[in-house]
């Protein structure tokens, strides 16, 4: 046998045919090799077969899945061939299975595709026929007649077919020869008949060989060598109730149990009629290991495990022989037929897992190649598989016991990271038994969400005159993805505040989104502004998102109180006078300040700090006004200094302090106090635009009415056929004051000055402005503006404005008329500048002539007008 082992692998391919079948419908290819070929033997070229290009089969994962224990074959990658990787013993294999073959799943991914590879593995006549023992002893008895049946022990041959037992021979005697049988499943075997008789007291001993015989091209036999001794006669020998019995066994039956009870009988008495039960000599050696016979009772016992995955029938040899000499052996034969049991779960085994799965795939994307076997049969063999039906996949049936597992909607990493599926494996025997296999899926991420802020928008509240560097806020975003994709990053998007890029103002920590202020903030100079803040995680592409952040700069107390009015000149305190004759609650004066803070920090108090006489004046707390607490008496002093506390209400408060001289005089002058006592911070804004667009209206109207009666005075002397310029012996003056106050009082009755015509000897034109003013020693505003013509008005048309006093107009309107304005009236340089103070003590305003030559389009040199307060 070793020899015959030791031919060449192309040998055997003489004596076997090589097939290969390619079945387009079930993807199934088949291939025959005989057994005991050695390692690296050619099986088929798989990669031709199955038309597979050779360059990609690594790149594809070509695989081959074996259900068995043993990769018995193995594919080249490199040259597409499969190959014998493990000596295949068939009989091991398979046993005494007439047919053998076993089943290969080929698995080739990118894109997936499966087949299915059957090999059958052909018999090789490597096995000769072998006797149990090699020594057979027969009792026969003398008085055996001829055609007595002896039952000889059968020679086991592990081959099967043609290779397996053919015949048996019996070398030559004149007393035997060889019937030879065949069994239900084709087996051989054989049995001794008595020829001729025998006669003890001749040959009291026969031997015989017996040779078994196989069928192979190369036949193999055994030999077993028969002794008969010849034995006095024993009458009558036992004789069973049946020569054949039939009887149905459950596999996996417990040791002990009785799988049938025989009965012999023995007419004989005595010695003679006491039977024994045993196997017969051609019982195989796998039924003794399985089965027991009782020699008492002839009881047939399980001894051993019944698989009926392993063999559906067998078949039991009994003989019963008593033990009178010359006892002769009678012979039964007991059928047993197992029956199936569902005993065997179902194997799932996983051919192919791909995970992690990324969660963008699409639907019916292949997650794991699943096969499942079940070694029972008929329905207990069938086997169907399920998962939950809460999960997004599913189970597809590619091939017999093939399933597919497959995506059947979209995943989201986000909600769900990876799945536990349970694959359950059911049969159909009843009671059914089921095999449960977790199958692990991890979702890898996709950078499919962009980053998120907790808030919609952020305010943040910061008090001024922090320090640079300090942190302001900070701003948080998140990002389910995971890994890089969820890796922020924060930025402030360019823009411009007052002018001044954002990143002058505030930075931020790229990592943390931590806010910091590059300088520090000021609440007089900037109130609020707004950064637009943006998070962007390192995905690719990136994601990112924008949110608002407005920083609002709260006030501190970082701004004491300013003196407004009144103003001191030349660092000298300021004076206000004060009637000797005023009563209690008089209104001296009035303390203006003004607080560059905001809310409670600009809200201010006044007080009295000291005083020459603190039971004579008294401040108001809120509105800074200073008035007579009683009368003032003869003798008490005319000159009082008042310092006056003012303090804001911040904290710590901040104060400044006024001073002003009050002298007491016996009467006001009739002189208008200065504007700047009578303007405070209380005046909005609004007030000094409208007193600057009222001054300008009433110099446009002086100036208009001006033209008008130089055009009515050329109008006038071209009527008289006079010239137009003045004769030596009349006045320069354009007309009259009769005619100027007649001509002009509906146009100043519009406005809100007081014009004086006066005919002295300055020839000038006198207006007066006043205004109401409030009680309590308030003296109303008056303005006095002369007119006055210079010699060239003739030539330029344009009178010029100069102030003048009270008592100059009072003594000029009282003064003489005359019909004619002298040449010499005095007027005002050209060069000279007239400035009009606004409400505010820094505010003033310039009136130029020039603007209004261009307006009326003249040729001369601008004459500058000057409005002067007085």
């Amino acid at each position: 046998m070793d020899a015959a082992r030791r031919r060449p692998c192309g040998k055997w391919l003489r004596y076997a045919m090589l097939t290969c079948l390619l079945d387009a419908v079930w993807g199934q290819i088949r291939y025959s090799i005989p057994e005991e070929l050695e390692h690296g033997a050619f099986v088929g070229n798989i990669a031709e077969d199955l038309g597979l290009d050779l360059d990609k089969l690594s790149v594809r994962r070509f695989r081959i899945v074996s259900g068995s224990k043993k990769q018995y074959v193995e594919v080249n990658l490199e040259n597409g061939v499969l190959f014998v990787n493990e000596r295949i013993d068939r009989e091991e294999l398979c046993e005494q299975s007439s047919s053998c073959s076993f089943h290969l799943q080929v698995v080739i991914e990118n894109p997936l595709e499966l087949y299915r590879v059957e090999i059958e593995i052909l018999d090789v006549n490597d096995n000769s026929p072998s006797f149990p023992w090699t020594d057979f002893n027969l009792d026969i008895s003398e008085s055996a007649a001829p055609g007595s049946r002896f039952p000889l022990e059968s020679a086991q041959d592990l081959d099967v077919g043609s290779n397996s037992l053919r015949t048996y021979l019996l070398s030559v005697n004149e007393h035997f020869y060889l019937d030879i049988q065949t069994r239900s499943d084709g087996s051989k075997f054989a049995e001794l008949v008595l020829q001729t008789p025998l006669d003890r007291e001749q040959q009291s001993a026969h031997q015989m060989v017996l040779t078994a015989v196989d069928g192979g091209a190369s036949e193999r036999s055994g030999t077993a060598q028969i002794d008969v001794t010849v034995l006095d006669a024993n009458d009558n020998a036992p004789v069973f109730d049946q020569s054949f019995y039939r009887v149905r066994l459950e596999e996996n039956a417990p040791k002990g149990t009785v799988v049938i009870r025989l009965n012999a009988s023995d007419l004989d008495e005595g010695p003679n009629a006491d039977i024994t039960y045993s196997f017969s000599g051609h019982a195989p050696i796998k039924v003794r290991q399985l089965f027991s016979v009782d020699p008492h009772t002839g009881e047939i016992k399980v001894k051993g495990v019944i698989d009926y995955e392993k063999a559906r029938m067998h078949e039991i040899y009994v003989q019963a022989k008593d033990k009178g000499p010359s006892a002769v052996a009678v012979h039964c034969k007991v059928l047993v037929n197992v029956l199936d049991k569902n005993d065997n779960l179902p194997e799932v085994i996983l051919t192919s897992v791909s995970t992690p799965v990324q969660e963008d795939v699409p639907p019916g994307t292949v997650i794991a190649v699943i096969s499942v076997m079940d070694r029972d049969s008929g329905e207990n063999g069938n086997v169907d598989c399920e998962i939950p039906h809460h999960v997004p996949f599913q189970l597809h049936s590619s091939f017999k016991n093939y399933y597919t597992l497959v995506t059947s909607d979209f995943l989201d990493r986000e909600a769900v990271a990876e799945y536990n599926i349970t694959l359950t494996a059911r049969d159909m025997g009843s009671p059914p038994l089921f095999t449960r296999r977790t199958v692990l899926v991890q979702v890898s991420d996709e950078n499919d969400n962009a980053p998120h802020f907790k808030q919609p928008s952020y305010s943040v509240y910061l008090t001024e005159n922090n320090a640079p560097g300090a942190s302001i806020c900070s701003v948080t975003a998140l990002d389910p993805d995971s890994g890089q994709n969820a890796y922020l990053s924060y930025s402030v998007l360019d823009g411009d505040i007052h002018g001044m890029p954002v990143s002058t103002y505030v930075s931020i920590n790229s990592d943390n989104g931590n806010i910091y202020a590059l300088r520090s903030f000021d609440h007089e100079q900037l109130r609020n502004f707004q950064v637009t803040v943006q998070a962007q995680d390192a995905g690719f592409p990136p994601l990112r998102s924008n949110v608002s952040v407005s920083i609002f700069i709260l006030d501190q107390n970082d701004n004491p109180p300013v003196i407004v009015s009144p103003v001191a000149h030349n660092g000298s305190a300021p004076c206000a006078p004060v009637p000797r004759s005023a009563d209690a609650g008089f209104l001296v004066t009035k303390i203006s300040a003004a607080d560059a803070d905001a809310g409670q920090n600009s809200r201010l108090f006044y007080q009295l700090l000291q005083a020459t006489d603190p039971s004579l004046f008294s401040v108001a707390l809120y509105t800074g006004e200073v008035r007579t607490l009683r009368q003032i008496e003869d003798k008490e002093p005319t000159r009082h200094r008042l310092v006056i506390l003012v303090k804001d209400n911040g904290q710590p408060p901040l104060s400044a302090t006024a001073s002003i001289i009050l002298s007491v005089v016996d009467s006001l002058p009739e002189s208008q106090p200065d504007l700047d006592d009578l303007h405070s911070p209380q005046h909005s804004s609004k007030f000094t635009l409208y007193i600057i667009v009222a001054l300008g209206a009433v110099s446009f109207t002086f100036l208009l009415a001006i033209i008008v009666l130089v055009a009515v005075r050329g109008l006038k002397g071209r009527a008289s056929g006079k010239k137009s310029s003045f004769p030596s012996s009349h006045s320069p003056c354009c007309c009259s004051p009769a005619e100027l106050s007649s001509t002009t009082t509906e146009v100043f009755k519009k406005s809100n000055l007081n014009v004086r015509m006066s005919a002295g000897a300055s020839g000038c034109a006198e207006a007066h402005s006043s205004s109401g003013g409030g009680g309590g020693g308030v003296l109303p505003q008056m303005y006095c503006y002369k007119m006055c013509l210079t010699p060239e008005s003739s030539k330029s048309d344009f009178m010029f404005l100069k102030p003048c006093s009270p008592v100059m107009s009072v003594q000029q309107n009282n003064a003489k008329s005359t019909d004619h304005l002298t040449s010499g009236w005095s007027a005002l340089e050209r060069n000279e500048t007239s400035n009009i103070r606004a409400a505010t003590p820094n505010q003033f305003l310039y009136f130029s002539a020039e603007v209004l030559k261009q307006e009326l389009d003249m040729d001369q040199e601008p004459t500058k007008l000057s409005l002067q307060k007085i």
